[in-house]
């Protein structure tokens, strides 16, 4: 079911990248809402309707609901356990009045919001509905709404609480712990759009070069053309196969998957949506001035392509998420190499770059420093072994050629010569 989800989402995103906010918090809520039991039974039913009503009314009189989520605040960021919100608790058992501000809060327009605030007992998870049982408004104060780079479909807002009500997620003190199953799932949407935006920038390219004629022939059959295009769909093509599978990780539910998902979901978060920027620009250069025009489609991609890479946690959270899950939780450094090794002795370049990949895990002096090094080697070699056990012949042979084997220049259209791109090119090409 999650990869079914995941594959909507990324064919979706393509289309319309600011309805994917509010529709990834309100599937994400989810894991975080069961660890309590009430709640999670209470609001679930919401939350899987494909029936919505968007007027604010309290949510047992709707037949559905969206969530939002507000954690990070002006003074901690990505740091959340610095917040300052405060949380006081009310005598009826699990409800609190909330005072603070949240300098991010996605999705301000959503029924209800997970929320971290300081609880007598430490930084807790909360519920905040906008409207409350009795139908009166909550104290939801919208102080302004972002006026952001792209993803301007969707509102993000800066909002104050004050004696706002909530209801408590989980224990107090045990906020982090509740709220990371909603991160960990937030953190794969971002993969899944970042894949779907490469594929749409990748779309548009090998349309335009598949018609468009200039000296002499077709964009699409000349060699310096068929070498950029080539090289945004491995690029594309990589992306794409990562993100599913770890969609299909999350459907299996197993100790072994979810073990592979504490370190696959950060390197690949990390890795995919850093590319998204550049594929996005280059593509656009390939429709010339009609790429820097608004009637192509390219400027929106390009505004919303270095979202996925902020949101959820940026570059260096998700490197040092890596860390610590490989001093934490051995069983997930095991998982990654089980899954690479799945295509052990398939290609010489795969095999030598994991060899690289335990000298680099092999040196943990310093390795802080180096995390972004290892992240990036990590989710190459995850890429690399997806490709040559599932992709055809002429999409790994180049992609293990130019991003494991070490001939490729620093922009696109630099793969090397000798090999095969034509069917790469032409599995891109929009039917």
């Amino acid at each position: 079911e999650i990869l079914d989800d995941a594959a909507g989402f990324l064919m979706w995103t393509q289309a319309e990248a600011g309805t994917c906010c509010p529709l990834s918090m309100t599937h994400a809520a989810v894991p975080a809402l069961r660890a309590d039991a009430e709640l999670a039974a209470e609001w679930e039913p919401r939350l899987a309707s494909t029936v919505y009503d968007p007027r604010l009314r309290v949510a047992g009189q709707k037949p559905g609901a969206l969530f939002g989520m507000g954690m990070t605040e002006k003074q901690g960021g990505s740091d959340v356990r610095a917040n300052t919100t405060v949380a006081r608790p009310l005598a009826e058992a699990g409800t609190y009045l909330l005072t603070g501000h949240k300098w991010f809060c996605s999705a301000p327009m959503s029924d209800a919001f997970l929320v971290l605030a300081q609880a007598p007992g430490g930084l807790t998870c909360f519920l905040v509905p906008r409207v409350l049982p009795d139908g009166s408004r909550n104290v939801f104060l919208i102080q302004r709404l972002k006026d952001k780079l792209g993803n301007r479909s969707n509102a993000s807002a800066e909002v104050e609480f004050d004696g706002t009500w909530a209801r408590r997620v989980g224990e107090e003190g045990r906020g982090v712990p509740v709220i990371i199953g909603m991160v960990a799932a937030t953190r794969l949407d971002c993969a899944l759009g970042s894949a779907g935006l490469m594929r749409q920038a990748v779309a548009q390219a090998v349309h335009h070069c598949a018609y468009r004629e200039a000296f002499g022939g077709k964009l699409i059959d000349k060699p310096l053309m068929r070498n950029v295009l080539a090289d945004l769909a491995l690029e594309s093509e990589a992306a794409t196969a990562l993100a599913l599978r770890l969609a299909a990780a999350c459907d299996d539910g197993g100790e072994q998957e979810r073990a592979f998902l504490r370190l696959a979901v950060p390197a690949a978060k990390y890795w995919i949506t850093k590319r998204c920027a550049p594929v996005a620009v280059e593509a656009a250069e390939c429709l010339g001035g009609n790429g820097y025009v608004e009637e192509s489609g390219l400027p929106r991609l390009v505004r919303e392509s270095p979202l996925n890479s902020i949101w959820e946690g940026a570059g260096n959270v998700q490197a040092l998420d890596v860390l610590r899950a490989l001093r934490r939780e051995p069983g997930a450094l095991d998982a990654c190499l089980t899954e690479i090794g799945r295509a052990h002795g398939a290609d010489h370049r795969l095999d030598r770059a994991v060899k690289a990949l335990f000298t680099e895990l092999a040196d943990l002096e310093g390795i802080e420093g180096r995390a972004r090094r290892l992240v990036e080697r990590l989710a190459l070699v995850l890429q690399g072994s997806l490709l040559v056990r599932h992709a055809p012949p002429e999409v790994a042979d180049a992609f293990c050629a130019s991003r494991l084997g070490g001939d490729h220049g620093a922009s696109f259209g630099t793969l090397p010569s000798g090999l095969d791109l034509e069917p790469v090119v032409e599995r891109a090409r929009p039917a």
